[in-house]
């Protein structure tokens, strides 16, 4: 069975990512601490947009096999909303930046939400296409006769 054959409620994936995300920040921030990497102060956000952006693309192909499009579709915004949310605190709480003051990061959650939005919008459609063409009856074209 594949990967993607997989039905993965998206707040159960959103909970995986910010869990992940949040561990990534710590580890790098402790390797800053100890002095062993020389991180940026502000890479807790570039954490932050990465593993947003990711979740973005991982719940807009895992809705190709949800069995409710619809429901599916209101779960991963809840879903992204808790990432955003999740991951922007542990960031401003690692790097002590805000969003405001991390540069360009803004802007950043303001382009990955709009990409996710597009990216659900598209497979959604893929999907109600498909399914309207194994609904349809198709038939083998009429020959015609030869003059």
């Amino acid at each position: 069975m594949s990967f993607f054959e997989y039905k993965i409620d998206p707040l159960r994936q959103s909970a995986v990512f910010v869990g992940a995300s949040v561990a990534f920040m710590l580890v790098t921030a402790l390797l800053r601490w100890i002095g062993i990497s020389a991180i940026d102060r502000i890479f807790p956000w570039s954490v932050a947009a990465a593993f947003l952006l990711l979740y973005a693309v991982f719940v807009s192909v895992m809705s190709l096999n949800a069995s409710s499009g619809l429901k599916y579709w209101g779960r991963s915004m809840y879903g992204f909303a808790a990432v955003a949310a999740g991951n922007g605190i542990a960031a401003w709480l690692i790097s002590g930046l805000t969003l405001s003051e991390a540069r360009s990061y803004r802007w950043t959650y303001v382009v990955i939400t709009i990409c996710f939005l597009v990216f659900l919008s598209i497979l959604n459609l893929m999907r109600k296409i498909v399914a309207f063409a194994e609904r349809e009856e198709w038939n083998a074209p009429r020959r015609r006769k030869r003059r």
